[in-house]
């Protein structure tokens, strides 16, 4: 997925407030995800409390600009809280009548919970008293007021909203309750003052009493929180533009903390785990949006609102129906209900899960609400990954200590780690972790990022956990309130069972089973939505998905994700197995080339064997195999390693024969030493230095494919030459090994189509690729290699050392060895390409690379009119559902001229 960035007439704008009554739910780039769906709901005459949004180009003009933008901007903001308060009948600041506003961030792309918001705002010592002479609830004001105080200290004060949760939780403790529902208007009265004594005496902060400072300080708290940490690595994970900007919706507040006949709730228009089409979410009686999401008080499932309010709940399903047949999609919705009267606070596409997202867009493709095409354009390519996440087995026996939500599928093992600094360190390292929590904050995000999955005691279905872990396709188990969390400690408790830092747990994110140890896994049964999908998008796309495999266990899976062939097959691999490697080093040491040709003569049948299976389980599609590629020493132990063994048996043992078989070994690593092995003797450089090498594995292709081919199986080998730089390379290997293949079939009496072709993987060779295309039947891309030679990166070297830093401080897009860098390495492969095919139209042209299973990769392939591409067997799904993408982009682009 690339980065979208924001129009240019975003910013050069000059209006930069819009009321919801002016906007329009296509004005996304201007007024955010939140206020367009604002804007929309108001104009379809559904019950949305007034109010107006600040652009996204404001908030860029902040951030480029700095705070005096604000003189400018509030002048217009002011003008439109002066029309707001006519709209609401209320006065913002008036002692009796006063109007309250929630001041809330809506990014063009969803972030939950990555940027701030601020609910109550506008009261103070003296509008509080209004509220309660307009309503007679006392206890609602002051609940409103120290909830306004804890959160506008968090977001626009920076005092962390812990202390705050400590003074509320000792004020409950005094009181003797649990939940702070139980706290009396006086407690809450007197947990106001307590608040502010506390910002004083501990920060020297005297809590702002103006209205309108409060706003203008909330409304750049928001623009400042889109590059807070948290949103930063939100967008960089999910690769959204850090141009965009957030907008700020300035609303008149509804209140779902008035007593039983109030409360709020999130909900989706269908379950966003699984895509069941029923109405799925939660909600709290009296209770604020942030009791729900932020995992306060464990809320309760949105069905059995039906029990205690049936007509706002009927009249919830009505529009929550209405809004999904609107946007043709699932819609994420939020609410309050005010004394028993709803109002709609939130409309925007729902995130899902893969599974979710996949059954969806089928069973509205079918519903008939959108097309085939549009169906297959629903699903993000590169979310299929969530789908091929293990399951626990089923019939592993497991030691469940506590059960709770089940907040994302799928199932992950990993030590218990409890901090998000912890988790993020350890997950770098290569430590699979579990992520244990209360409930976790946005500010827990890049610990998220590299845990294999996330434990909170707090929380439910929509809470932050769930959300993000849903996103990111990692299991998470949520409102496990069995499980007592001892973040001090580092452990938490189950009963009797005590589990500490380092202990290693499993979870089941489709179950919500938190369980003890390490447990058995199994790969999760594809659902027929799936295959419903992806045979739709293999009647769009055009470009052929081939998969890298070694094995016949890699090329059945490859045929199971619907591969058209092998793509690469790297012989080297063959060559590492247990058996072989004695062999193969017999090989490298041999001293002649008859000690040389007489390793090779035990590998010939191991070889041939290969082959055989590949050929037999691909049943005639196209099988790419490529020559010995990597150099020699690869094969052998490391110099370092081998020098302190042949030192220690020196000295300590008397094991002659060992001592000098190792020696002899230590030679010869130190003959093959290179400088810089992988521009060294490797590819089709070590099969003209070593051409024996090459003839074996050719002979071991030809006579698999005859051996297949006589039992009436189709067989399309294509043997692919590396590392080419010069045709005369290549040139000369082809008629060295032409020469074999023709010995081969002569000598069986037989005949098979074969081709040769090469790898594409230096420049010189894209520079030079007409010259190459006279020798070869096909090119494939090597774009790993290619990336390295054209950047001049050694890619271990770089993403260890130097590559983060280029990303973070914006040197380079992208990662080139993950996105391909389509305005460098891209040009070399289109002008190879068209180079190619002026000398043979017909050439076959393939990726096989790493960038074969990356969707704006495949995409490019698609767009310079690659043959094919492939990758891993698990990226097949993603491949052709990017394939499909591209073509339906393509026809679109045509169709409008």
């Amino acid at each position: 997925m690339t980065m979208q960035s924001a129009p240019n007439a975003v910013a050069q704008q000059t209006k930069w407030v819009y009321r919801f009554v002016e906007g329009t739910g296509d004005m996304k780039d201007l007024l955010g995800g939140k206020g367009a769906g604002l804007a929309e709901m108001m104009r379809a005459g559904l019950p949305v409390p007034p109010g107006f949004t600040i652009t996204t180009g404001a908030c860029n003009q902040y951030v480029a600009a700095g705070p005096g933008f604000m003189e400018t901007l509030f002048a217009e903001v002011r003008a439109n809280l002066v029309l707001l308060e006519k709209e609401a009948g209320k006065g913002f600041g008036d002692p009796q009548n006063p109007l309250l506003v929630s001041v809330r961030s809506g990014a063009k792309f969803s972030m939950p919970g990555m940027m701030d918001t601020v609910l109550n705002l506008g009261l103070n010592e003296t509008t509080v008293l209004g509220i309660i002479a307009q309503t007679g609830n006392a206890r609602f004001a002051y609940d409103s007021y120290r909830r306004f105080i804890q959160m506008f200290s968090n977001v626009v004060l920076g005092v962390r909203g812990e202390n705050f949760e400590r003074l509320l939780h000792q004020a409950k403790e005094k009181q003797g309750v649990t939940l702070d529902t139980d706290l009396t208007a006086e407690v809450l009265q007197e947990l106001v003052g307590t608040y502010k004594r506390y910002l004083q005496n501990e920060h020297g902060i005297t809590f702002p009493e103006d209205p309108l400072e409060q706003l203008r300080l909330s409304i750049e708290a928001v623009f400042k929180s889109w590059n807070n940490p948290r949103a930063v690595t939100y967008r960089n994970h999910n690769r959204i533009a850090h141009d965009l900007g957030t907008a700020v919706n300035i609303q008149a507040m509804v209140f779902g903390n008035m007593g039983n006949d109030s409360g709020t709730g999130v909900a989706f228009t269908r379950n966003p785990s699984t895509g069941e089409r029923k109405l799925y979410g939660e909600f709290l009686l009296n209770a604020q949006g942030e009791d729900v999401v932020a995992g306060i008080r464990t809320p309760r499932p949105i069905v059995e609102m039906g029990d205690v309010l049936p007509e706002v709940y009927a009249q919830f399903q009505q529009i929550a129906q209405k809004l999904e047949t609107h946007y043709r999609d699932i819609q994420d919705l939020e609410f309050t209900i005010e004394k028993g009267r709803l109002f709609m606070l939130q409309t925007r596409s729902g995130k899902r899960t893969a599974g979710a997202a996949v059954k969806i867009a089928v069973d509205m493709a079918n519903e008939g609400i959108i097309d085939k095409a549009e169906a297959v354009q629903r699903v993000d390519p590169m979310s299929l990954n969530q789908l091929m996440h293990t399951q626990i087995d089923p019939n592993a026996p497991i030691t469940r200590i506590a059960k709770g939500l089940p907040a994302s599928p799928g199932a992950a093992s990993g030590i218990v780690t409890f901090e998000a600094d912890d988790a993020e360190r350890l997950g770098k390292a290569g430590i699979k972790v579990v992520l244990v929590r209360t409930e976790t904050c946005p500010d827990d995000i890049h610990g998220m990022i590299h845990a294999q999955g996330v434990l909170t005691s707090r929380g439910g279905m929509t809470s932050h956990a769930a959300v993000v872990a849903r996103g990111m396709g990692k299991p998470c188990v949520a409102g496990c309130e069995s499980v007592s969390v001892d973040l001090p400690g580092k452990t938490f408790t189950v009963g009797d069972v005590t589990v500490k830092e380092g202990d290693q747990i499993t979870i089941n994110g489709s179950t919500g089973e938190v369980i003890l140890g390490l447990v058995p896994m199994v790969q999760p049964a594809l659902s027929d939505e799936f295959r419903i999908l992806l045979g739709w998008a293999d009647q769009f796309r055009t470009l052929g998905v081939r998969a890298n495999a070694d094995t016949p266990e890699d090329a059945a899976k490859a045929l199971e994700f619907g591969a058209g062939g092998i793509g690469l097959c790297r012989t080297e691999h063959m060559f590492m197995a247990q058996d072989r490697l004695p062999v193969v080093q017999a090989m490298i040491l041999a001293r002649n080339l008859d000690d040389r040709r007489k390793a090779l003569g035990k590998l010939l049948p191991m070889q041939r064997q290969d082959f055989v299976q590949l050929f037999e389980m691909m049943a005639g599609l196209p099988v790419t195999i490529r020559l010995l590629d990597p150099p020699l020493h690869e094969f052998l132990p490391s110099y370092k390693d081998l020098l302190i063994e042949v030192t220690e048996l020196r000295i300590r043992s008397n094991d002659a024969a060992r001592l000098k078989e190792r020696q002899a070994l230590l030679r010869r690593v130190e003959e093959l030493h290179e400088s810089n092995p992988m521009m060294g003797l490797r590819g089709c450089r070590l099969g003209l230095m070593m051409p024996e090498i090459n003839e074996m594995q050719v002979q071991a292709i030809i006579e698999a494919a005859i051996t297949v081919s006589k039992k009436g199986i189709k067989v399309q080998p294509e043997i692919m030459i590396p590392l080419v730089g010069h045709v005369n390379e290549l040139k000369a290997v082809k008629k060295q090994l032409e020469a074999t293949a023709q010995e081969v079939m002569a000598h069986h009496g037989a005949q098979v189509e074969y081709r040769f072709g090469t790898m594409i993987e230096i420049p010189r060779a894209a520079l030079t690729a007409d010259q190459i295309a006279v020798e070869a039947d096909f090119f494939s891309f090597g774009t790993n290699d290619l990336t390295q030679m054209t950047f001049g990166y050694s890619r271990d070297d770089a993403e260890g050392k130097f590559l983060q830093q280029y990303l973070e401080e914006k040197l380079l897009p992208a990662n080139p060895f993950e996105i391909l860098d389509q305005e460098g390495v891209g040009q070399l492969i289109q002008m190879a390409a068209e180079k190619g095919r002026k000398v043979k139209p017909d050439l076959k042209l393939g990726i096989c690379g790493e960038h074969g299973g990356e969707p704006s990769s495949i995409a490019f392939a698609h767009n310079i009119g690659l043959t094919y591409v492939s990758c891993s067997p698990y990226r097949v799904p993603i491949a052709r559902l990017a394939a499909a993408q591209a073509a339906i982009a393509t026809e679109a682009v045509e169709r409008d001229r």
